[in-house]
């Protein structure tokens, strides 16, 4: 790894620093170290659990929290230059986390510091940037998750995700479900003494089609559902006694995931099993505080809603919005790559944001 610089101001810079880490989920220990050391020697304090690191400025109730991760996805075949050696040419950044999310993180941070140096502090509030971890695993361990009862009860919040610094007002959420149906073995010679599962299956394919989920959501339209795997049978000579198959849902607020499954066991007949349902769908309503503050520094961008998941689903209770540097199309990506002077220009972003949201009446 190469050497890191040992106080880094600039967000470009300092965003270099953070692309040197090879922070794959699991594996954030040595960049946690690295941004709480950046901190402290700005004279914030700062919480350390586990490897998220939070700090913050203000002391009031009226909290604020900017929440971006520090992990980044495996390399991907065929990039330009070592993913984990920043190239800056002609303006733009490349490397593994420029664009998912190291370039928020980044922004965020140096937003905040630049704020605490200048002496600002919100009345009655507080601002807490939480850079986080385990968000690109997908899996039962959450740094965001884990990291919440730790922090005061929060507010509002701002997700750090690309979103090329338009505000996202809504993201769809994900329900997986895996439909069994059930047979009874036998030899296949013998086939009418079994039951066969598979043309079970096929029929629970066909009642499934018929269920129409066709609320609309004004920024994510209606919910897909899409059939992604199917296995059944173990031997060729064998009536299959069990057929599966999955079904993936990209949700939106209009429909509570309780509701769908509902739905879907009314209609098949079939096991239905919730193999996933903690990524749930977000939306913030327009005119909440946190929306208004986001349009304030954002005046030329239309809110909009994202297909895409993220830790906003952690933040599902407080109004919140998701917005930062880069084009989401270009995360996990062999070109990943960032603007510089986006990221520099997200660090005013964030900073506007937060004395927009701070000015405003509740």
């Amino acid at each position: 790894m190469a050497s890191h610089s040992t106080k880094p101001t600039d967000a470009v810079d300092f965003l270099k620093e953070l692309i040197r880490f090879p922070s794959l989920s699991g594996e954030e220990a040595e960049i946690a170290d690295f941004v709480e050391a950046h901190v402290r020697r700005a004279g914030v304090d700062v919480l350390r659990h586990e490897d998220n690191v939070a700090f913050s400025v203000g002391s009031g109730d009226d909290t604020l929290l900017f929440n971006s991760h520090l992990d980044v996805v495996p390399p991907s075949d065929d990039h330009p230059h070592d993913p984990f050696e920043p190239v800056e040419a002609d303006g733009v950044l490349y490397g593994r986390g420029s664009v998912d999310a190291k370039a928020s993180g980044a922004a965020m941070t140096t937003a905040l510091l630049s704020l605490a140096e200048s002496g600002w502090t919100p009345d009655d509030g507080r601002v807490i940037v939480g850079l986080t971890t385990h968000e690109e695993s997908g899996g039962q361990k959450n740094g965001l998750q884990n990291l919440r009862p730790h922090l005061p009860p929060l507010s509002a919040a701002v997700v750090g995700e690309p979103t090329q610094l338009r505000p996202c007002v809504a993201q769809k959420g994900l329900l997986i479900l895996k439909v069994h149906a059930r047979g009874e073995a036998a030899h296949a010679g013998r086939p009418h003494l079994g039951e066969n599962a598979i043309p079970a299956a096929m029929e629970a394919l066909q009642q499934l089609e018929h269920v129409t989920l066709d609320r609309k959501d004004p920024y994510l339209g209606t919910p897909t559902k899409t059939v992604t795997t199917i296995e059944g049978g173990s031997a060729h000579n064998t009536v299959p006694e069990h057929c599966v198959f999955t079904v993936d849902l990209r949700t939106t607020p209009a429909y509570a995931h309780d509701e769908i499954v509902e739905e879907v066991r009314a209609a098949v007949d079939a096991e239905v099993e919730v193999y996933s349902d903690r990524l749930v769908p977000c939306a913030t309503p327009e005119d909440a505080r946190i929306v208004r503050a986001a349009q304030a520094a954002c005046p030329d961008a239309d809110p909009f809603g994202s297909p895409t998941s993220s830790d906003w689903v952690f933040l599902h209770d407080v109004p919140a919005v998701k917005l930062g540097p880069g084009r989401s199309a270009r995360s996990h990506t062999a070109e990943e790559r960032i603007d510089a002077a986006e990221v520099r220009e997200a660090v005013e972003t964030y900073r506007d944001l937060i004395q927009a949201y701070f000015s405003a009446t509740s």
